[in-house]
Order: C-alpha cells, then structure tokens, then sequence
C-alpha cells in the first residue's frame, strides 16, 4: 500500500503516541510498545505503512545518535580505563559466541564457511534495545549494566573487521570489483586518516565553531550544528565502509571534554529517541508472519536455539569474569538477541555470495523476532527471576550480627538519595535500622559502612518477616518507584498492621494515592527543600529571616491541609479545581495578614473555617 511520506509519518507517529503509553503504563516499557505498534501498522497485519527499508535507513540513524550521546558520556580517560573490560568482555563473547554458533551450524551440514558467517553475524547483540532497556530500568551504572556496555561497544568496533572478514568467506567466485579502484593498503590509509580526521576536528576544530555559534544565541543554528556534524561523521564513515556508529560513538568521545558537551546532549536528545522509536517500529513493522507461518516449527526453534545459546555463552562469561548470579542473569538475557547491525551484514553477504538469500531471510526474521522477545525477557528477568535472588543469595554478614537486624526497631526500605539522610540521622542518635535493598551493586558498600542489609523486593512477605517487620515499631518507606511502594504498603498493613508507615511521595499524585490507602504520614520528596529555597529567596529579597521563615512553615501547614482535602475530590476535576483555588486564595489572605501582625492571622484563621490542629508540615 503506497502512500506519501506525510501520511506514512502521520502512522508512525500515531501507533508510537497510542502504542507507548500504553506499553509503559502496562508496565511493558517504551522498547516493546514501539515493536509492537510496527507489527500492527506493518505489512503483515494492517498494512499501513509503505516500504519498511526506506524507513529502515532513515530510522537507523537513532542508533548512531545513541552512540554519540553515550560517547559524549565517556571521557577518553575513562574511555582508556575501560579498555580492559571491552577487550576481555566484549572480545570473549564475539569469540565464542561466533565458536558456538558456527559449531551448530556445521553441526547440522552447513559449509564451514557459511558456519563461520553465520556465527560472526549472529554473534552481535542490539545496542538499540539494550541501552535504551537499560537506561529504563536505570541500569546502565549496575554490574550488569556495565559489563553489557562493554560487550557492546566491543561489537560495535567488530563490525569493521567483521566486513573484511564476509568477502573472504564467499562460496563462489565475486564478479564485482571495488568501484573505489583503492588497494588494501590504500584503503586502510583512508580508514585512518578518516579516524584521525574526527579526532582531529572534534578536538581542535570544532570549539571555536561551537563558540562562534553560540555567540549568535540563536539555539536552532545550534542544533543545526550539532545534527550536521553528526550526520557528516556518518557519511565520512559510510564513505570509507565504516560503521557510522562506531564514528558518532568515536566523536562524541573526542567531544566529552568540551565545555559544550550538555548543550549537545541536551539538543540531540530529542532526536534520538524519536529516531530510536522509528527505528524500534520499522523491526517491528518488517516481522514476515508470512515466512513465519510457512515455517512454523523451523522459526521458533532457531530463535530459542540462538538466545539459548548466547545466553549460555554469557552465562559462562559472567561466572569466569565473577559477576553476581542476579547481575549474571540481567547481562546474559540483555545480550542474547541479534542484533541491527545483522541487517546490515546479511546483505552484505548476500552481495558477496556468502550465504543464500532464501538462510538470509529465514536468519533475517529470526533476528527481528529475538529483537522483539528480548524486552518480554527483560520483564520475566524482572518479575520472576530476580526475586529468587533475595538477601539468602548475597554473602551473608556473620551468624551473631543476624538477630541484631531482627530486633532493630526501624526497618528502611530503600536506600537511595532519600533513604541515606534517613538513617545518617538515625543512627546518629543510635537507633538500629535494618535496610531493605533491591540494587545489587550498594549491598557491600552498605555492609562495609555497618548497616544491616536485606536484599531483595520489599513488597514481598517473606523477606519482610526475615528483617523483623512483626517485631519492628516503624517502617520508613523511601522506595522511588511508586507503584512498589503502594504494594509494600498494601503487604504491610494486610499482615504487620501494628507497624507504622512513614511513606516517602515522589511527587503529588503519589502522595494522593498513598492517603488513599489510609497512610496519613506521607513526605513529599521535594516539599522541604522547596519551601527551604523559597524561604531564602523571601529574604534575598528583603523580607525580615524570622518573618521569611514563618511563611515558610505557614505555607507547609496549609499546603499539607490542601492535599488531604484534595484526595477527596480526585476523580470531581471541577470541585478539585474549585477547591484549590480557594485554598490558594486563603494561602495570599493568611500571608498577607502575616505582615501586619500576629492577631491578624489568628482572626483570619477564625472566619477562614480551616481546622487550626493539623498534622505537622510535611
């Protein structure tokens, strides 16, 4: 079905905008909506769209805007400090996930030369939906995370050799000549001096045109900028058959140490998620359930036969490279897909008469659909398999120090930026705590500091009997994510209904839903900082510290009085509306009336028909 490419962007951006909300809020993830909206509007289902490879080579330019972004993350010194886990890591699984899957291959009567193509092929992971998996889940910093970064960025430059590797593999004689007319060594001379070229220009040349067009302030020349020096890297690159990735990734790096690296992130980063959701969907949209449905045993034993492989390949990594079993199992599922450069290499092959086109579009499809299972694995890894990995799993802290974390009268369940300053304070005043920890990665640290720690997920009931939750006065729930702390609460008062909650609120709306759970003493995360800064901003502007300070708590109280009457009044829009407009009407009277004296407040307080006993400003 043709169609112009308004109408065809009109699609993509429909099924992205209907699809992703629904994939988040279903708690699928972004990476699985945009899949799953492709293979709706693709060819195979409602057919919406027009030729999926146009799109493809358009969309494929998301992923060389991730890489920059990651590259700009990446100083070369730091870049330099990882060269040992990219080189082990990365080169290890390319070694013997190429050895395993070429083995099978010749195993079941393929030239050994096919073998060794499929296997350095199918060898490669998707960056795509790794990292942007990753980054999801707030990963990207984990053991996990780390070493799957490595495997990664390894890939990404085993690309190049991979290239000059497919030719030397053709089964049958190449008739095609190089168009470039360049020898070997010529070619490897452009190479180079197309690497030194970027290193060269981002160091030394692109600062002062960055200066110059930041003088300008006009922010559209600037993002202009940025977009054409990324889209130059990829066309040099592509000039000299380089992954134009690998040359975004090695620019963004050169650029790390500039003064206007957050600029670019912040002007590029629109892009590359809109182009990566593009892309995301083309996978999607070129699913053939056409083959799929002439092969319908064939297909899905390849594709459990190469993620089972792969997996057991970074399983084995991760034990000879020590990763913790629950990080261990996160690398390996993350990794065990094909990955986008295969489309890429597949055709590649087929120019070169490497392999057949009817194993490249049976290995083609195979590939796309690993793609699409690797997030539905990220969420099963999530759901079912981490939590085997409880606080049994981590190194236990010795047998005399267990009934300690019994008996402690504060349990903490989540010890990130929030939950810290909540047990510094505690223990302070030598009250004992027992944390509850869901990252693997800050277990020991804690444990080296002498807190006593659980690992695993708070809301389940056994590990929360394990920290002493029948014998324990308060729970100070500081979880981030909102719909795990909503479950703990729900566990806690089912079956310890004696221990008190403190809850921590991301924002508003979290602080609505845990007052509808009967939790009274709800903290919102920001309010107190808030109101601090706000104080300071009053007396910055003349306002008399004591007075200043006074608003301050003044503004707590009253906002504090407005959120609980609001739980009220969710699902009414136009009396919650109403309401807080009143309230902030009363809010200027009470302030107003605090600058011409005390009495005035107390009488405004009087007629205003507020209750003056209230819980504590929160």
């Amino acid at each position: 079905m043709g169609h112009g490419i308004l109408f065809d962007a009109f699609i993509y951006l429909s099924a992205a905008v209907i699809a992703v909300p629904l994939a988040k809020r279903w708690g699928l993830g972004s990476v699985l909506g945009y899949l799953l909206a492709g293979i709706v509007i693709g060819p195979f289902l409602l057919g919406l769209v027009g030729e999926r490879q146009d799109v493809m080579h358009f969309a494929e330019f998301g992923v060389v805007l991730m890489l920059f972004l990651v590259g700009l993350e990446l100083k070369p010194a730091l870049l330099w400090q990882l060269k040992g886990p990219i080189l082990g890591t990365g080169g290890l699984q390319v070694i013997l996930s190429t050895a395993a899957l070429a083995g099978v291959a010749v195993l079941v009567g393929l030239p050994w030369q096919q073998g060794v193509a499929i296997g350095l092929i199918l060898a490669l992971s998707s960056t795509a939906i790794v990292l942007q998996s990753l980054q999801e889940r707030k990963q990207m910093q984990s053991e996990s995370g780390r070493s799957a970064f490595a495997v990664l960025l390894f890939q990404d430059i085993a690309v190049i050799p991979i290239l000059a590797l497919l030719p030397l593999l053709a089964m049958a004689p190449i008739t095609q000549s190089d168009e470039s007319g360049l020898t070997g060594w010529q070619h490897g001379l452009l190479v180079a001096a197309a690497i030194a070229g970027i290193v060269f220009g981002g160091r030394y040349l692109m600062r002062p045109v960055f200066r110059a067009i930041a003088q300008s302030h006009m922010r559209e020349i600037f993002v202009a900028a940025a977009l054409l020096l990324v889209i130059g890297i990829a066309v040099l690159m592509e000039s000299v058959g380089l992954s134009p990735a690998l040359g975004s990734f090695l620019a963004g790096v050169v650029l790390a140490d500039s003064e206007y690296r957050h600029e670019l992130e912040a002007d590029i980063d629109p892009f590359k998620g809109l182009l990566l959701g593009l892309f995301f969907m083309s996978v999607g949209a070129g699913i053939n359930f056409g083959l799929f449905a002439e092969h319908p045993i064939l297909i899905p034993t390849l594709v459990i036969g190469l993620m089972a492989l792969k997996w057991l390949v970074l399983m084995v990594i991760g034990l000879l490279l020590r990763v913790s079993p629950s990080q261990r199992w996160t690398f390996s599922l993350a990794l065990a897909q094909g990955g986008e450069f295969a489309f890429v290499l597949f055709s590649f092959a087929s120019q070169n008469r490497v392999l057949p086109q009817e194993m490249i579009a049976l290995l083609t499809l195979v590939v796309a659909l690993s793609m699409a299972l690797t997030p539905l694995l990220l969420i099963l890894n999530d759901r079912v398999i981490q939590p085997w990995f409880d606080y049994r799993s981590q190194p236990d802290a010795p047998e005399h120090e267990q009934p300690q974390a019994l008996d402690n009268p504060v349990i903490i369940a989540g010890f990130g930026r929030f939950g810290q300053i909540v047990g510094r304070l505690l223990h302070g005043h030598g009250i004992g705590t027992t944390i509850l920890e869901q990252d693997a990665s800050q277990i020991e640290t804690l444990r080296k500091f002498g807190y006593q720690v659980f690992y695993g997920d708070a809301s389940r009931l056994d590990l929360l009997h394990a920290a002493g939750a029948h014998k324990a006065r308060l729970l100070v729930l500081s979880i981030n994510d909102p719909v795990t702390s909503l479950a703990v609460i729900e566990m806690v008062k089912k079956h310890f209904p004696h221990l008190k909650i403190l809850a921590r609120a991301q924002d508003r709306p979290h602080a609505h839903n845990i007052l509808r759970t009967g939790v009274d003493n709800v903290f919102r995360e920001t309010l107190g900082s808030a109101v601090d800064l706000g104080v300071e901003a009053l007396t910055n502007l003349g306002f008399r510290a004591n007075q200043a300070w006074r608003a301050g708590q003044m503004f707590k109280r009253h906002d504090n009085r407005l959120l609980r009457e609001q739980v009220n009044y969710l699902d009414d829009e136009h009396t919650y509306i109403n309401k807080s407009l009143q309230y902030r009407d009363i809010l200027s009277d009470l302030l107003r009336d605090d600058q011409l004296g005390p009495e005035h407040v107390h009488a405004h307080n009087w007629n205003s028909g507020l209750p003056n006993q209230d819980k504590e400003a929160r």
